[in-house]
């Protein structure tokens, strides 16, 4: 099954060569190399809500190099492949790989495309447990693990989260397996209530939210919902900020109680390990524990029917439709 000196495969990638516009791409892929192994991709998972400003050009130029994913090609003032949901089947190893790893399903960081060559210690193997759909959920869910960390949750904690996201659904459900009180869970649009009661959440309009917090996260990107979480602060709460906004500015209103308050904003992002794991959890670790997250079925009501690869770049502009309902996009190759 290994490849031979000089073999050569084509793979097709989804690029994004200006603003708005997608399309499919070939590249010829090169034989493999020390330590290398070839995934055929099974499944990607579309993570809307940073996918999306890429796809509409608004990350901004000071933030090229912080937002790079592995394996990206090209950069963000186009042409751009970017992704980071895959989840493939491994076909062939180099001859210095373990010829045992063949045919394990695997999770690993990378832009959509049909088959690729990685290193192995890129990829992260799946238990037969976790569904190869609910597995291009891992990277949201590293996302939500490592914002629990950053919140220094305890059993007393009462949580709040703002934004009934994939990125908030999935926030909500880890920290309901951290603290005996409910998690509530608010967002605008009611249609998510469905949804956060699949998970066992408790889901409030905000009308009808009218509790204090003292760990609140919010997920929106959208400054009205950092002001309502701010609002709903206890004392000496911390807010755990989850959101990028890209090149858009956020006004607060930082009187009032922020201070006698001593309110904390604390910034959560996935790229670094928590502070509080940071000395004995690894990123590898980490991935880990966010695959062991995902054996519960509960978690595919945050699945859409997949798209076919196919049928991808027509589908993007409806897929990131700021008025639609959906989740976590899967696409199926």
């Amino acid at each position: 099954m290994d490849f031979k000196s000089g073999d050569t495969m084509e793979a097709r990638f989804l690029n994004y060569p200006k603003q708005g516009k997608a399309e499919l791409k070939s590249t010829q892929l090169p034989a493999l190399k020390h330590g290398e192994v070839l995934i055929k991709s099974l499944y990607s998972g579309i993570s809307r809500g940073t996918e999306r400003l890429v796809y509409n050009g608004k990350i901004p130029e000071s933030e090229f190099d912080r937002m790079r994913c592995p394996h990206q090609r090209g950069e963000f003032s186009f042409p751009i492949s970017y992704g980071y949901q895959l989840v493939g089947e491994i076909l062939k190893t180099h001859e210095n790989v373990n010829t045992r790893t063949i045919g394990n399903k695997v999770f690993l960081l990378h832009p959509h495309q049909d088959f690729v060559t990685v290193d192995e210690s890129a990829v992260n193997l799946l238990p037969r447990d976790v569904s190869l759909q609910r597995a291009t959920l891992c990277a949201n869910m590293e996302t939500a693990l490592n914002a629990s960390w950053d919140g220094q949750l305890t059993a007393e904690n009462k949580v709040l989260v703002v934004g009934a996201g994939v990125v908030g659904l999935l926030t909500a459900f880890v920290s309901q397996k951290m603290v005996s009180n409910p998690v509530t869970l608010v967002d605008t649009d009611e249609r998510k209530r469905v949804v956060a009661e699949q998970l066992g959440l408790s889901f409030v309009m905000p009308d009808s939210l009218n509790d204090d917090y003292d760990r609140i996260f919010h997920t929106t990107a959208n400054p009205h919902g950092l002001q309502m979480a701010l609002d709903h602060a206890a004392f000496e709460a911390r807010l755990i900020e989850m959101s990028w906004y890209g090149d858009k500015p956020v006004t607060l209103t930082l009187g009032g109680t922020f201070h006698s308050k001593r309110l904390q904003i604390i910034s959560s992002q996935v790229g670094h390990v928590s502070p509080s794991r940071r000395a004995t959890t690894t990123y590898k670790d980490r991935m880990g524990e966010a695959i062991q997250l995902l054996v519960d079925p509960r978690l595919d009501c945050l699945l859409e029917d997949a798209i076919a690869f196919e049928d991808l770049p027509d589908a993007l502009n409806r897929v990131f439709d700021p008025e639609a309902a959906i989740l976590s996009q899967v696409v199926a190759y």
